[in-house]
């Protein structure tokens, strides 16, 4: 390995200028910005939104650096025509523009795909939305719920006696932006063979649908639909569910075959392997009832990591169910960095989204939250080429913000 190696990240050359809110969007240029893309946020003169949004650590938004952590901030107000003049130099020397306005809204703005591509062909557009660029619903509003309610997803998550849930997280926003980075990766490398660039449409109602894709294609099969378990019937498998320990819960995932003889092992039971209601998964689901009140006993004698670490010494898949303390002390947290501390300019240091993807020869980057217009004058200097006299005006004339 040269030093050179060592220092270059992945994406190190490619820009992104990215006009992204919330989630969907945002996450996707944090993950540019991670591979080593420089990303610039392009934010209105007080900041964008998310700045505000809880919760806090001494004054700084947890929810605005896991999204914006490593990114330049330019704070330009786009409602004025020289804001928009800086926009455009800036999309004639970029890479990926990235947007997640509702359909139509970028183009009433002057920056459609349209006009992009005649700035800049071998520009890539990412569009994130609700619903799509086009489609029956393109023109409603929506957040990463509707993802879930509309795929089917939460139709299928709780018990039968109860509402349909949601999960506690945007799921749907983050799968989206993985769909939204994968493309544009995608895009960039055939714009190596084409030389051409191209519009990308992600969303996070197809995003829903893909979630829940086996149940839906079975039912277009079979007519038959997939529903809730009951409370007394839990996932119907015994050795797939949560066991209630002395100090908490562990989960349990070994639902097939070869997972049910390690779990014989484990328990020191050799006779069920021979036992005739337990040969295989259906038999099992059917006498349920015995092996859950087994289950539930041996669980309930023990802690969740002498539990867990009794189980996993037989290869049984199963883990403890962490609160958010618990979760935030796991060695496996720190020791790969999957949250990594950086200093911060409003509290001090606080921990950002790190490492989440390994690299054998080239590094994540890893970077500090910016302060609004943080990197305005310079991005104005030396990527757009404006001289210091002209950026003065734009700041006195309230085109820019200089942080």
């Amino acid at each position: 390995m040269t030093n050179e190696d060592h220092l270059n990240p992945p994406l190190k050359g490619i820009r992104m200028l990215d006009l992204g809110r919330y989630q969907a969007g945002p996450r996707c240029g944090l993950m540019f910005s991670r591979m080593g893309a420089e990303v610039i946020k392009v934010e209105a003169l007080n900041g964008d939104e998310s700045r505000a949004r809880g919760p806090t650590v001494r004054g700084q938004s947890a929810y605005w650096v896991q999204y914006n952590s490593g990114k330049k901030s330019l704070a330009v107000n786009l409602r004025t025509d020289k804001g928009k003049d800086i926009l455009t130099r800036l999309v004639k020397v970029s890479d990926v523009f990235l947007q997640n306005f509702r359909p139509g809204t970028i183009d009433v703005m002057g920056f459609g795909y349209d006009v992009l591509r005649e700035l800049n062909p071998k520009i890539i557009m990412i569009n994130v939305s609700a619903y799509g660029q086009y489609g029956p619903y393109k023109d409603r509003v929506g957040f990463d719920p509707i993802g879930q309610a509309m795929g089917g997803m939460m139709s299928l998550t709780g018990f039968a006696d109860g509402p349909p849930i949601k999960t506690s997280f945007p799921l749907i926003d983050r799968i989206t932006a993985l769909h939204a980075t994968i493309g544009a990766l995608a895009a960039l490398r055939e714009r190596d063979i084409s030389g051409r660039g191209q519009a990308i449409d992600v969303c996070l109602a197809d995003t829903g649908f893909t979630v829940n894709e086996i149940p839906v294609s079975a039912y277009l099969g079979t007519g038959i639909a997939a529903k809730r378990a009951s409370r007394d019937s839990g996932l119907g498998n015994p050795l797939g569910g949560m066991y209630e320990t002395t100090d908490g819960w562990v989960i349990l995932a070994a639902g097939n075959d070869a997972m049910w003889i390690r779990m014989c092992q484990a328990l020191n039971k050799p006779e069920w392997l021979k036992d005739s209601r337990f040969s295989t998964r259906d038999a099992r689901s059917e006498n349920r009832s015995f092996l859950e009140q087994e289950l539930v006993a041996w669980f309930g004698n023990r802690d969740m990591k002498e539990a867990v670490d009794y189980l996993s010494s037989f290869s049984v898949p199963c883990a403890p169910v962490n609160n958010v303390e618990q979760a935030a002390q796991e060695p496996h947290l720190h020791e790969r960095e999957i949250l990594v501390e950086v200093p911060d300019p409003v509290a001090g240091k606080i921990h950002v989204a790190g490492k989440m993807i390994k690299f054998s020869r080239t590094p994540m980057v890893v970077g500090s939250a910016p302060t609004v217009g943080q990197h305005t004058e310079e991005i104005l200097r030396d990527i757009a080429s404006y001289s210091q006299d002209q950026i003065s005006a734009f700041q006195d004339e309230g085109v820019v913000g200089v942080g």
